[in-house]
């Protein structure tokens, strides 16, 4: 049951797609202070909070306060209130089961027992906000009714659920076939390539260094012929440059976001010196969605967009001030507190809150300031370039994620979870993020494998790919002036090999099941506790996560451990895989156990009753063969796994194909 309450919110987020009544009663548990825009829950000790997508800490929110405010924030540790989303939505697992889901444009604070220990504090800092509470039974229940709320999560191509490299730092073609070519050598699967910023003139949008491609169509053709995608980057700032197209048109046309004055805000990012795109004007949207035709009419499919916090390096305010600060500090012998305040100075040229008060946008005939709207830059940027797709290229499957998002964005692209490090905290912030992803619609997602900033070792890179596999988005990614990290450069390319065999291998069951999570609004990765919410141990195991109808997760992520423990909480059978001709299979009981898993060695379990569906061995995902399949089972003689391989599209929905497996 789904209870909307409604107080002056006047900034539409188009989050939600059903018409839900405004109710005047609100349940007694709840408290809402409206002068203070406050939503207060008392929470009992038992009580677990889950929810609010992409964040740092546990899967358990509980304990510390966090702030959806859409972030350039490169750094994601443990103090950090708020990353690139702003997903609004917590679920409460107690006594009594709900969700709360805060509809509105505003920055929002969550204190979640950070201030008062057993107190729920939700506080929005400006303007309206509509609050939906969902209630039932059970946590899967009430996830879907929220997610039938905001609507259908987006479905990726199934090419994009193979194993894909990025690195920023190709500077060229040449580069481009070396790294294909490399994978091609070592017999290791390889589904895309990414293009970062330099593929672009001078880090333009929608431009071609030519002199570094000179024969853009032809790569993109040639490795097509390979199986292999490129997938371009296109950043939120557009270069001021004379004679740039982009640029005069956005001009001319009056699509740029703009000042109290109504000159064109300027703020300095990868080109230096650049407007911004206007993405509450429908009309500007259409526009810049329609841009990206440039590059799909090159055989391009697939894309990221990043930058669209949006992130802002600096503007001409910024730097002056900055300047006339240090020389008012010029021949002093500076104490510590001089150092300090000098480095804040510079420190806050970058994504600074005044800069984000200073421009404004064009929403329904009005102007509003870009911080009332700030969390819906990334997504309506996302919106933008799926609503052109769907217009011009109806027929086709075009990959789409982006870093910023907030909730509704999930309908339009997924996302990736940003700029992370080569630590093995990331590791298992990776593995806790995407149970709360999913909450929010959130399907085709993962983090960058590997990290994208720091120096990977050999042993983090296979412990991440043995979690990688598993999830939809498996992109290796990492930094220029980082240890080069494809996988081909590491000694123990057998085991990484071997581990790429089984993503291919897993395609059909992560594909059927993320099939299903999309079209039934469940979760393709779930707590332990929401399947088994009698079990008390299950509500503090973080480390575990089920995945799809039979499978569950127990990754290995610390160092030099050749093992883990792991909390089961009914018998399963565990795999443990050493490649695809190689898979130990013991039953282990309910309970505790340290499970022994060598480097080269992928431990996951197989639910009782339930049936895991595998491919064969294959190097793109077009070499599946569906007569290959291979069905594992476990006390499931009479189960029936259901396979989703792909959709037809009949009078503008589309349908799930489906097949029936036994053993």
């Amino acid at each position: 049951m789904i209870q909307k309450y409604s107080f002056e919110n006047s900034i539409p987020t188009d989050s939600v797609v059903m018409d839900i009544p405004v109710s005047t009663k609100m349940p007694e548990y709840l408290t809402v202070v409206k002068e203070e825009k406050h939503i207060i829950y008392h929470m009992k000790r038992q009580d677990i909070v889950y929810g609010l997508g992409e964040a740092t800490r546990g899967i358990n929110k509980r304990g510390y306060i966090y702030s959806s405010n859409c972030s350039d924030e490169c750094s994601h540790t443990e103090e950090k209130q708020s990353l690139y989303g702003a997903h609004n939505v917590l679920f409460v697992k107690g006594k009594r089961n709900f969700g709360l889901f805060v509809d509105t444009s505003q920055r929002v604070t969550f204190d979640i027992g950070y201030t008062d220990m057993d107190q729920l504090l939700i506080r929005v800092e400006n303007g309206g906000f509509d609050l939906y509470l969902v209630e039932g039974e059970s946590l899967d229940e009430i996830v879907a009714e929220f997610r039938g709320l905001i609507g259908q999560s987006y479905i990726a191509p199934k090419w994009a659920f193979g194993y894909q490299q990025s690195r920023w730092g190709y500077k060229s073609e040449e580069d481009i076939r070396n790294v294909a070519s490399q994978y091609e050598q070592a017999d290791m699967p390889l589904e895309a390539i990414y293009l970062d910023i330099d593929y672009m003139e001078r880090y333009k949008d929608f431009t071609i260094n030519t002199e570094t491609f000179p024969q853009f169509e032809q790569l993109v053709s040639d490795m097509k012929e390979k199986g292999i995608h490129l997938v371009p980057i296109i950043d939120a700032g557009v270069k001021i440059e004379k004679g740039y197209e982009v640029y005069e048109e956005g001009v001319e046309k009056g699509y740029f976001c703009k000042t109290e004055d109504g000159e064109y805000f300027t703020a300095g990012v990868w080109p230096g010196k650049c407007h911004f795109p206007d993405f509450m004007d429908k009309d500007a949207r259409i526009w810049f969605g329609s841009k990206y035709s440039f590059l799909i009419d090159k055989g391009i499919d697939g894309f990221w967009n990043d930058m669209n916090e949006p992130a802002l390096f600096y503007t001409d305010k910024g730097v002056k001030e900055f300047f006339e600060f240090a020389d008012t500090l010029r021949g002093e012998n500076l104490d510590i507190d001089k150092v300090f305040a000098l480095r804040d100075k510079m420190e806050h040229l970058s994504n600074n809150e005044e800069d984000y008060r200073s421009f404004y946008h064009k929403l329904n005939g009005k102007m509003i300031c870009h911080d009332q709207v700030h969390n819906l830059y990334g997504y309506f940027m996302t919106r933008a370039a799926r609503e052109a797709f769907d217009l011009l290229y109806p027929d086709r499957e075009i990959l789409l994620f982006s870093r910023a998002s907030c909730i509704g964005s999930h309908r339009y692209g997924g996302i990736w979870t940003g700029d992370n490090c080569s630590w093995w905290s990331h590791l298992l912030l990776n593995i806790k993020m995407m149970p709360s992803l999913n909450m929010c619609g959130y399907l085709y997602t993962g983090a960058d494998i590997g990290g994208f900033g720091c120096n990977i070792s050999e042993e983090l890179m296979i412990r991440w790919i043995q979690f990688g596999v598993f999830t939809p988005l498996f992109r290796n990614h990492s930094a220029l002036g980082t240890r080069e990290q494809e996988l081909y450069r590491f000694k123990n390319q057998d085991v990484m090999r071997n581990i790429l065999k089984l993503r291919y291998s897993l395609i059909p069951y992560l594909y059927s099941e993320y099939l299903k999570a999309a079209f039934q609004n469940t979760m393709l990765f779930r707590p332990l506790a929401f399947a088994y919410p009698e079990d008390a141990h299950c509500e503090q195991v973080e480390d575990e996560l089920l995945l799809g109808e039979s499978l569950l997760l127990a990754p290995v992520y610390e160092q030099n451990a050749r093992g883990r423990y792991v909390y089961l909480p009914e018998k399963m059978l565990c795999i443990k895989y050493r490649s695809l001709t190689d898979m130990e299979q013991t039953v282990y009981e309910k309970g505790h156990h340290y499970i022994k898993a060598g480097l080269e060695e992928c431990i996951f379990f197989i639910r009782p009753n339930r049936l895991l569906v595998l491919g064969n061995e294959a190097n793109r995902t077009t070499e599946l063969k569906e007569e290959a399949y291979q069905v594992i089972g476990f006390e499931a003689e009479e189960a029936v796994y259901e396979l989703w391989n792909g959709y037809v599209v009949k009078n503008g929905l589309r349908k799930p194909k489906k097949k029936c497996y036994t053993l």
